[in-house]
Order: C-alpha cells, then structure tokens, then sequence
C-alpha cells in the first residue's frame, strides 16, 4: 500500500448560489416600487423599505420556515378537562402576526386617513410574504372593516380593536386589539352559502341571536370576532360571533378538528361546531348575502396580492440561482433558453403586481364600480396563474428547488389555494358575468380604464374590440374564456401605460397577439430578455 498518497477533497462546495438573504425585498423590486410611488404611496417608501429589510434577512426567513414545519395544535381541552377550544402556534408564527399587526397590514388602513394608505398596505402585503399562511387572519381583519359598517354600533365596538397596532394572541375580553375570522361555508353547500342549514333564533337581548350548526371551514379560529352566515325565517342573515363575551366567558365555539391542508400549513383552518352560540345580528335579516358582499371583495384582492407576491417571489429566487450558477461554461442567466423562460417569468410576475396595485389604488380612490368587476376578473385569472408560475420557477433551480431547504416545494404547495379560496375559479367567473348583467356602471369602469391606453398598441387595441364584440354573446358556458380575455386586456393596458415598454411589448405580442407556445419561455424572436431578467432580478447589498 502506498503510503504518501496525495489528500483529495471530497466535499468541496462551489457552483452554488447564495443564499438570497440581507438584502430589501421591497427596493429590489423595482415594479412594486415604481406602482407604490405612480399610485399615491410614496410617502410610504420608508416603511416599506424597512419592513423589506426585515423580510429579507435570514431571521425573518427562518421564522417563515419554522411556523410552517411546527404546524399548529388544536387544543380542545385543559387539563383537568375544560373544553377550551384553543390552537397552539410556534413562536415564529407569533413573530410573523407581530409584524403584521405592527406594519398595519390588518385593519388599519381603514382608519388612517393617509394618502394611498390601502395601496401602502397592499405592497407591506407583498413584501411581508415571508409566509403566506399567517397571512389569513391578516387579511379577514382586513376584510371584516368595510363589513361591519352595516350595523354602526358593532363597527363602533370592533373596529378600533381590528385596527390598533399591538399583537394579543390571547382570546380575552379585555384586550385593546383584536383580529377577525370567518365561518361561512358548510359541507353540503360548500361556496352555495343559501345552502347553509345552520339557524338563528333571536334571543331577549335586541341583535343578538343564538346559532346552531355546523361549519365546514373557518379561518382563523383563534380570531375575536367572526363573521357567521345563519338562518332565519327571513332568510340567511349575518352575525357577528365573539369569541369571548362581553361578561368575560368564552362563547360556545367547539373547534372540531384542523384541516390537513395541501400548503398554507402555518395556518390553523378548522371545523367549528355551534351549539347555542351567541352572535350579533349584523345587517338586515335575509340580507347576509350582501352583507359580506364587503368582506368577500376584501379577502378576494388579498388572494390577487398574494399570488402576485408569490410569483414574485419564484421570479427573485429564478433569476438569483441563474446569476450564480454555471453549466456547460456559462452562467446559467447568460444562457439563452434560460434566459427566455426567466423573462417570461418576470412578465407575468410583473404584470400580476402592477394589476394587484391597480386594485388598491381603487379602494384609496372609493372607486366601487371598477373595483366590483375588475377585483373579480383579477381574483380568476391572477390567482389561476400561481401554480404554473411557482412550478416553472422551481424547475429553473433543478434539483436544487425540489427541496425543502430552497423554499421553493413551499411556494408552489401555496399556490394553488388563492384560487380556491373566497370563490373557486368556477364561481368567480360567474361572479364576473353577474356583475356585469347588475351593474353595468362596472363594465362602463372597467373598460373606461382599458380605454386609457387606446392608440398606444395596436395589438391591444385589436384584443380589447375582439373582446367588446364578444360581450352580446357572454354565457355560462365559456365565462372562463371571456374573463381571461378581460384580464389579459386590463394587464396590456396597465403595462402599456405604466410598465417598462420592452416589457409591455412582449406582453402585448405573447398574451394578446398570441406569438407564443404553451409553455414559460416560448417568447417570439426579438424579445429583449435579457433587459427584462436584469430588470427582475433582486441585488444584494
């Protein structure tokens, strides 16, 4: 045997990228930036910037991963046999809620009166998207705001608590904050809510109403307040459901079991039980429907946020990984197929964040009507582009973003439930043709807005007429077809105006001239991808 033999290195790591830490989501992004300043929010810049600081170190990232691999624990009882209906989260997912609430990304954009305010919220949305899951009683607190207006006494109570900036995880009486739930659905209806079988009986004390049944899915069960769907002779009617009464003891709010979800996995979503559970009439009887018409519009531009944050999340790791490793002599971003696919990327992401926007700034500016159809033609199509967008981006990592540790496998096991939730795709789409047959002062808005870019493209300008000549012959059968036809003229226009022209001509050519394959990265010859990538990729430092 020979005895000099030369040491070789075994487990020499090059070739890899980084890890994409310590740098500012919010500032890297130049889009998002570029839509909070054209939108009215740029006195908001600041704090953003320091909340991106913050979703960009490698602290914040390892509260995302902990909340998510510790997932909740339902607690139905204490010790001595107490039912106590209580969910137990990681101290990362508290850390999370506690920026949240902190940032005002809750209810407080409803009571503070500055300029963009709803547009600044909805970029800290974006960028605080270090997990989506604690996301949802973040945005039914949000949501629950416009709703509770329907009765002034209720919105008197609870709507100083839903928007103060401090965090109490504890459901008790006392407590100067508070977030917000909803239990609508139930397991024979599902989003057919007048199928709901749950009743309401009046008791003695005016408003209030005890409910008996069951709910198939509630969000965030450790909430303050809920809003409940019920029936009465009239019909079904909506309440508020305090977890805890004003006397200081807990309502009856039997938490059945947690769901096992796909993703979202920080997140406690839960089955809930009423038995004689007090609740508070909020709005006429027989009008619960359109009562939470307010909250239902809310949630459903959180879910366009957030899928708009989670492709521009896959787009900052894509394009990070690509600048940083090599194949075959190249860095992978100098590779021309690469290249392609990372652009086309970004032009979806760029699109999805500049629409999301748009939406916000419609709220700062109480614009009801083009928030009514666009919301909802955005909530289909935004939200049905997740999936493919986060499965694309993983594979631009390899092997690499098939695990775990990358946080790629969680961002497409979130994908999916933004289309899911406040509406299917189904549903949203039928929503879109009910909006325009009853308020034809929503389609006057919405296509006023696409209008803004007349002249600008002629590839648009043929997309939106084909559209319009389209409308007369709008029906169940091919809602999904118009109302991507719907988004993808809004997109174009937004871009054309607002976005980078090389960017809005690749949409323009790919999305509405249809020069284009079936996949990410089958742009025409021509494009300028390499612009595009440079201008989507996130710089550390």
């Amino acid at each position: 045997m020979q005895q000099n033999a030369p040491m070789t290195e075994t487990h020499t790591v090059t070739n890899q990228a980084p890890p994409l830490q310590g740098y500012d989501v919010f500032s890297s992004d130049v889009v998002l930036v570029d839509a909070v300043e054209r939108f009215g929010a740029a006195d908001a810049v600041g704090d953003l910037s320091r909340l991106g600081v913050l979703a960009g170190s490698e602290e914040a990232q390892r509260w995302g991963e902990e909340a998510n691999r510790h997932s909740p624990v339902l607690r139905t009882h204490d010790r001595y046999g107490h039912r106590i209906d209580e969910v137990e989260y990681h101290p990362s997912y508290h850390r999370l809620m506690e920026t949240s609430v902190g940032a005002g990304l809750h209810g407080a954009a409803w009571i503070e009166g500055r300029p963009g305010v709803h547009v600044a919220r909805a970029a800290g949305f974006m960028v605080w998207n270090v997990d989506a899951g604690h996301g949802c009683p973040i945005s039914m607190t949000y949501a629950a705001v416009p709703a509770l207006r329907a009765d002034q006494q209720i919105a008197d109570e609870w709507i100083p608590k839903l928007s103060t900036r401090s965090y109490e995880p504890r459901p008790l009486a006392d407590k100067v904050s508070g977030l917000a739930g909803m239990a609508m659905t139930e397991k024979q209806g599902g989003s057919d809510v007048r199928a709901n079988t749950t009743h309401a009986e009046p008791t003695q004390d005016d408003g209030w109403y005890r409910l008996t049944g069951h709910k198939w899915f509630c969000s965030a069960p450790m909430g303050d307040l809920f809003l409940v769907l019920g029936k009465t002779p009239a019909g079904v009617t909506c309440f508020a459901v305090p977890r805890t009464l004003p006397d200081g003891t807990r309502n009856v709010f039997r938490l059945q079991r947690l769901k096992d979800k796909l993703g979202n996995r920080s997140n406690a979503s839960s089955e809930v039980e009423f038995e004689g559970t007090l609740g508070r009439r909020l709005g006429d009887e027989g009008r619960g429907v359109p009562t939470i018409v307010e909250m239902v519009n809310a949630t459903r531009l959180d879910c366009v946020l957030g899928s708009a944050a989670g492709m521009r999340a896959g787009v900052a790791q894509a394009t990070h990984h690509a600048a940083h490793r090599s194949a075959f002599g190249r860095e992978l971003i100098d590779q021309p197929t690469m290249t392609a696919v990372l652009a086309d990327l970004a032009i979806e992401s760029e699109a999805a964040t500049l629409l999301a926007l748009r939406l916000a700034h419609a709220v700062d500016a109480g614009d009801v009507a083009f928030r009514r159809l666009a919301t909802a033609v955005a909530k289909y199509f935004v939200c049905k582009r997740a999936p493919g967008h986060a499965a694309e981006s993983l594979e631009c990592l390899g092997g690499n973003g098939y695990v775990e540790d990358s946080g790629l496998p969680r961002l497409y096991r979130e994908a999916p439930l933004n289309g899911l939730w406040e509406g299917s795709g189904n549903v949203n789409a039928l929503d879109v043709l009910r909006a325009m047959a009853r308020t034809p002062q929503s389609v006057e808005a919405f296509f006023g807005e696409v209008g803004l870019a007349a002249g600008a493209d002629a590839r648009l300008d043929r997309a939106n007429a084909d559209l319009l000549a389209a409308l007369p012959s709008a029906s169940e059968a091919n809602a999904r077809r118009l109302v991507e036809k719907m988004c993808l003229v809004l997109q174009g226009s937004l871009l054309v105006r607002y976005g980078h022209p090389v960017v809005a001509d690749a949409f323009c050519a790919t999305r509405l001239a249809r020069d284009w394959g079936m996949s990410y990265g089958t742009l025409p010859t021509g494009v300028d991808t390499r612009t595009i990538v440079e201008r989507a990729r996130p710089k550390l430092g």
